[in-house]
């Protein structure tokens, strides 16, 4: 992969960080979330003003299809929720990244990419105020990048102690 994210309207952003590899992975095996310095600055800065946090994918309905960042623990994950990875930026705790399970059937081939971008975010997630929102890029995976995930299929909720 490479350490920028192709911008639709043409140029780049540079990749901040990559989720953490499951545990035995190995080092080629491509990270399903990725976040762009952007979108790293933003989360820092929230996680300065508001303790560990976390995301949810949106799937839609009233916020459209964005990434919600609430406190660590204040979104309650269900059983069926997928972990997409675990981002570590240097804070306490690495922060996690999740998508309900009918959600990632439809994006699995695809790597998230958290971005932040100027606006005004949802009024449920913690950026509403900064004047700046999340925002999902997506990069499909290739298929020898499928085929080794395969191997390293991501946890649900109900793997976890959440």
């Amino acid at each position: 992969m490479d350490d920028v994210c192709g911008l639709p309207t043409g140029g780049s952003v540079p990749i901040a960080a990559r989720a953490l590899p499951p545990e035995g992975a190995p080092p080629e095996l491509p990270a399903r979330v990725v976040v762009t310095e952007p979108g790293a600055e933003l989360i820092r800065e929230l996680v300065d003003r508001h303790g560990p946090v976390m995301f949810h994918q949106s799937g839609g309905c009233c916020d459209g299809s964005a990434p919600m960042c609430y406190p660590d623990g204040e979104f309650k994950v269900g059983q069926r929720d997928v972990l997409v990875g675990e981002l570590d930026l240097g804070s306490s705790e690495p922060i996690r990244v999740w998508i309900s399970g009918p959600q990632f059937g439809a994006w699995k081939h695809t790597q998230l990419v958290l971005d932040a971008v100027p606006g005004r975010g949802s009024g449920f997630s913690l950026e509403n105020p900064t004047g700046k929102r999340f925002l999902s890029r997506a990069r499909t995976f290739d298929e020898q990048e499928l085929e080794m995930l395969e191997s390293f299929p991501p946890k649900l909720g109900m793997d976890l102690d959440v």
